[in-house]
């Protein structure tokens, strides 16, 4: 257990104040010795994963943050169509996506390049290039931290059904039951094959300009790692939470006078989508800096932190960008990574 821990040094944005204790967890053992402690001190905890999609506040968390560290890739089962493996939700999930898409399994090929470990993905249902991790989730294994060891069963199992996956969200960040479980494996249930097209404008565009027909989980990946590269920061050098707004939603009566008005609609899924990036960049911030945060030149749905000193410098730059598409557009953005609060 690590005392006055900065949060700009575990998340990506790399901001935040300090959090008074930090426990790793790689094991059951490790995570009931940071309850029992968290809970004799009164704290509060918070679940970090690789913190590529967390913000941390000038304040600090005056509590316990659990880091996910808990590795393991077990084949459960596994035919020449089917294969379905559990995952240690401290696994990093690029490193996932890459075992499955060598082995010639589809369905996790869009999620190349996407930052973070294996536990947190179910949380937000992580998504991108047309999939979501809810398209290959069987089952999510967790640990209640809010159920009493003596009289409780603190195992609980969650099928995809159950975890109620959304655009952005689940049983496990939306409803009464938000921030009580710490997700231990992810049982995933992939299939061999490929994606068809067309894909996303981006993506089409890569494989045309390379003139690539093979269509294989191997060679999307490899594509969409190219494009990614492309337009999002290298977090090694650039502080960034990766997309910052959640896209927008509209029913069909909305979907139908959006485009009257100009507006780029397309469909996924069965659902009508407005890209937030192509909001932000049609309302002329591209490339703009606000408050030390930079709206990327390449991917406008994304902020570069680039001199920002403090949340509240973030939270200034999140309000001029929100006002200004509103005021143009009529659409209110809502931030995508979540706060350590």
């Amino acid at each position: 257990m690590e005392e006055n821990v900065k949060i700009s040094e575990m998340t990506t944005m790399r901001l935040g104040g300090a959090a008074r204790y930090v426990a790793e967890v790689e094991d059951e053992v490790s995570l009931r010795a940071a309850l029992n402690f968290a809970k004799l001190q009164g704290l509060p905890v918070f679940v970090l994963g690789g913190g590529a999609n967390v913000i941390g506040r000038d304040e600090g968390f005056d509590g316990v943050i659990l880091r996910s560290r808990i590795r393991g890739f077990e084949i459960l089962a596994q035919t020449p169509r089917e294969m379905t493996v559990r995952v240690g939700g401290g696994e990093v999930l690029d490193d996932i996506v890459k075992i499955v898409c060598e082995r010639g399994y589809t369905g996790m090929e869009g999620l190349t390049s996407i930052p973070g470990t294996m536990g947190a993905a179910p949380v937000q249902n992580v998504g991108a290039y047309g999939q979501e991790i809810a398209q290959v989730v069987e089952r999510v294994e967790c640990y209640d931290m809010w159920a009493s060891e003596a009289t409780d069963d603190v195992h609980k199992t969650f099928t995809n059904k159950e975890c109620k996956f959304g655009y952005r969200e689940s049983i496990f960040n939306t409803g009464a039951d938000a921030g009580r479980y710490f997700i231990t494996h992810v049982v995933l249930k992939l299939h061999k094959g490929e994606l068809k097209p067309p894909f996303y404008t981006s993506l089409q565009k890569y494989l045309d300009e390379h003139n690539i027909k093979d269509y294989s989980p191997e060679q999307i990946r490899f594509a969409v790692a190219q494009v990614r590269e492309g337009k999002m920061p290298d977090l090694r050098f650039e502080a960034s939470a990766g997309s910052f707004f959640k896209n927008i939603y509209l029913n069909d009566v909305e979907a139908e006078e959006a485009k009257a008005r100009g507006i780029e609609v397309w469909r996924e899924h069965g659902q009508n989508v407005v890209n937030s990036g192509w909001l932000i960049q049609q309302a002329g911030l591209s490339g703009r800096t606000f408050y030390g945060v930079r709206v990327s030149e390449k991917a406008s749905l994304i902020l570069i932190n680039d001199s920002a000193r403090s949340y509240s410098d973030l939270a200034r730059a999140r309000e001029r960008i929100v006002w200004a598409v509103e005021k143009k557009f009529g659409f209110r953005l809502e931030q995508e990574p979540v706060e350590i609060i």
